[in-house]
């Protein structure tokens, strides 16, 4: 993992899927063999690469294997079949589609700016929570060495597990779970990506984090006041972090409720941009040796 490039990624939007109740693991799926595709899809999608990198530039993103290894995987991944039929006609606009079951799937260009922060390749492994429809899952699986995602709606996992084992990708594992607690057995992980939007920061994705490793999740006091957060991990333990622009995300759901709604959420300020979450008391508690 490299260090931290200083980018200005300016207003970021979204509405993304997220999250309610049960814990089986699905599947165990794919490395990207991807299933064959049409002339059609092809062009589409390498129209919405040219339309992503149209955005992308005047926010100075650095244009580094890690941008492109992004925007390559979304040039590849067949959107449309990891969303409903009626939604395909819109798979490769760069617009969120709903995948039912009340969720959506993320708009392409968000799914490009949290792959190239997370700064992957194929010998690290990723942890997704919010599994969704598995579009941000399948970009991870061509980038990654292998990627293990959580979705706490269990339909919407097997779902995306069986969409995913059909289009070959045997380096993904798909997971029916509350992404609280992370995924202890498959820890320690390169990065994590979290695809909802949270108070406060689950202490077990942080312990689960490797040295080095980068978590990317959307934080703040409400869905008004969210920032895409990328945080680090040091050799030593410390975290240091920077904010990537205000977004909006369906809130995560599961046992963070219970401490981050209910308890008391401290106003942020530069020495503790970030918290915990504290399931036991119901409250948040700031991060120490945190460097915004």
């Amino acid at each position: 993992m490299n260090v931290l490039r200083q980018s200005t990624y300016s207003l970021i939007a979204f509405a993304r899927s997220l999250l309610s109740a049960a814990t089986i693991i699905v599947a165990i799926i794919g490395s990207p063999a991807i299933a064959a595709d049409s002339d059609i899809t092809i062009v589409q999608r390498k129209a919405l690469v040219d339309e992503l990198k149209r955005r992308i530039r005047p926010l100075h993103v650095p244009d580094d294997a890690y941008l492109k290894a992004a925007l390559t995987a979304i040039g590849t991944v067949p959107r449309h079949e990891l969303v409903p039929p009626e939604s395909r006609a819109w798979a490769y606009e760069d617009a969120v589609l709903e995948i039912g079951y009340g969720q959506t799937i993320s708009d392409p260009f968000i799914v490009a700016i949290m792959t190239d922060l997370v700064r992957i390749g194929k010998t690290d492994t990723v942890l997704e929570v919010g599994t969704g429809s598995g579009y941000q899952a399948a970009v991870l699986g061509q980038v990654a060495g292998g990627v293990f995602t959580i979705e706490i709606v269990e339909p919407l996992a097997k779902l995306a597990a069986e969409r995913l084992g059909s289009l070959g990708y045997h380096n993904i594992t798909v997971r029916a779970s509350d992404g609280y607690a992370g995924w202890p057995e498959h820890a320690p992980f390169d990065a994590i990506i979290v695809t909802a939007g949270a108070q406060c920061l689950p202490p077990a994705l942080v312990a689960q984090l490797k040295p080095g490793g980068r978590i990317v999740i959307p934080l703040g006091r409400n869905i008004a006041m969210e920032e895409l957060m990328l945080i680090m991990k040091r050799a030593d333990g410390a975290l240091d972090s920077q904010s990537f622009g205000p977004v909006i995300f369906v809130d995560f759901t599961g046992r963070i409720e219970r401490a981050a709604r209910i308890g008391p959420y401290p106003k942020r300020d530069p020495q503790h941009p970030l918290t915990l979450c504290d399931i036991a008391t119901n409250q948040t508690n700031p991060i120490s040796g945190i460097r915004p």
